[in-house]
């Protein structure tokens, strides 16, 4: 592969779902859709951890989240161990961020030469609150989640914009006279909540017409989604006419990212760089958007696992649809190798590039944060997808047959779940895991003053755009 210029872009809380080109019915992406058609779409691509902090520090380093610590919203990346911007500085290349990166704050050496209007965790602490466990706090933020909802601006969308304007900006007057082949990294914060989409995009969904949630009012659930949900009891404050605006908030929100990605796509070409730089799109992790009765995301399904992931550009496949199971640990090596670098071979990604026809790889994801009252891991190879939670039953879906994860097979399939967890034990002990996050929270809550200091401090629901102040509540 001849090095070549990389654009990359990233949201948050984009569910692969949620896009024109994977099939939905209702969500216009456009310009996704685009991308799409002139490159690469990985259908089955997922998340190392649903939650922002630990899947941006695994993303950034190539690494499983239990190789780094990176166990929740208060273990933030500060460049160590060191990922893939650390190499490209050290080859001369230039790297820069624009927009959200929830590191440790900007003084960390975290791979890049210049970061534009960056959004790291409140305080260089971050979500303290969310690392208290045995016996988990309820987070009444969930109220306020259900409230934020409609056709309005937010500090988030204000940021996306100056974020697509800083992009355009550098791209037309930086870009074209950088020296050397260049990687910049875009960063968007929508479609993660508030729940707000500015009026143009909002009016593109009717709330009557939104389907209410997938199994929102099944019960019983899972134990331990059982015991998440009332510790992040966010759906009890819903009625069903604030799920529908909310849906058609959060399709709004897509549509919105849609349009500023547009605007960024445009500059690029307008700069006369299209021919010479690749495009990889992705998000950090999913939203659930009320299935199961669940908000956010943070568990192992399908809506909150699975991110949207596509490239295009010089010497990728156009029009071409990659099955084989792919994680944003792939983007490491495929950074690199796209610049002409060496890969590190004893990392567990594998280069976007040569994934090729793979349909039996396994990829891996795991949780410890906030409302897992035990470690969470999840396995999917081929058609089959196991979560397995430390101290419950496991989860076991054939997502062939069942793609919306209807029916759980593990007490009927024993053979296939002791093959999927023998090889999840390759990639980890997860009791060992569970043990070690464990240990480091309770460290971490100790160190900011115990349980009861951190709980009298308040949690915040979402990092705040820079400039905004994060607002707590008790």
């Amino acid at each position: 592969m001849q090095p070549q210029n990389l654009l990359f872009i990233m949201s948050d809380e984009h569910s692969a779902k949620a896009l024109g080109v994977t099939g939905h019915p209702v969500v216009k992406t456009p310009n996704l859709d685009a991308l799409a058609a002139r490159g690469t779409l990985f259908s089955n691509a997922y998340t190392p951890s649903p939650i922002c902090v630990p899947a941006r520090a695994a993303f950034a380093t190539g690494r499983h989240v239990h190789d780094i610590g990176a166990w929740d919203n208060a273990h933030p990346y500060d460049g160590t161990p060191p990922g893939w911007g650390h190499v490209l500085q050290a080859a001369g290349r230039p790297v820069l961020s624009i927009g959200k990166l929830h590191y440790r704050n900007e003084a960390a050496p975290t791979g890049f030469d210049t970061q534009i209007r960056p959004m790291h965790v409140v305080d260089g602490r971050g979500d303290v609150y969310g690392a208290i466990k045995n016996p988990m706090p309820i987070r009444f933020g969930g109220a306020k989640f259900s409230r934020e909802i409609g056709p309005g601006e937010s500090g988030y969308t204000h940021y996306d914009r100056a974020i697509a304007e800083e992009a355009a900006r550098w791209l037309t007057d930086e870009a074209p006279t950088a020296d050397g082949h260049w990687v910049l990294f875009v960063s968007f914060v929508c479609p993660h909540f508030p729940l707000i989409a500015p009026e143009p995009f909002f009016a593109l969904y009717d709330p009557v017409e939104m389907a209410l949630p997938k199994d929102y009012r099944h019960r019983p659930r899972h134990p331990w989604i059982e015991a998440y949900a009332e510790a992040q009891p966010y759906d009890s404050f819903f009625n069903d006419e604030a799920r529908r605006v909310a849906i058609a908030s959060y399709y709004g929100l897509c549509s919105f990212l849609d349009d500023n990605i547009g605007r960024v796509l445009a500059a690029l070409s307008d700069a006369g760089l299209a021919e010479t730089t690749r495009i990889i799109y992705t998000s950090d992790h999913g939203e659930s958007l009320g299935a199961r009765g669940l908000w956010g995301k943070s568990n192992m399904y399908e809506e909150a696992v699975r991110v949207p992931l596509v490239a295009a550009g010089p010497d990728i496949p156009v029009g071409c649809i990659c099955d084989s199971p792919a994680s944003l640990l792939d983007c490491h090596p495929a950074i690199l190798e796209g610049a002409g670098l060496d890969t590190d071979i004893a990392l567990p990604g594998r280069s976007l590039w040569t994934l090729g026809d793979d349909p039996a790889r396994a990829v891996f994801s795991e949780y410890h944060a906030s409302g897992a009252v035990s470690g969470c891991f999840m396995l999917r190879q081929g058609q089959w997808k196991l979560i397995h939670y430390i101290g419950f039953e496991p989860e076991l879906f054939d997502l062939e047959a069942d793609p919306e994860e209807r029916r759980n097979l593990a007490a009927g399939e024993p053979a296939i779940v002791a093959r999927l967890m023998a090889t999840l034990w390759e990639v980890c002990d997860p009791d060992e895991v569970h043990h070690r996050a464990r240990a480091s929270q309770d460290a971490l809550v100790e160190a900011h003053g115990g349980r009861r200091a951190v709980m009298r401090a308040g949690a915040f629901s979402g990092t705040p755009a820079p400039g905004d102040k994060p607002v707590f509540t008790v």
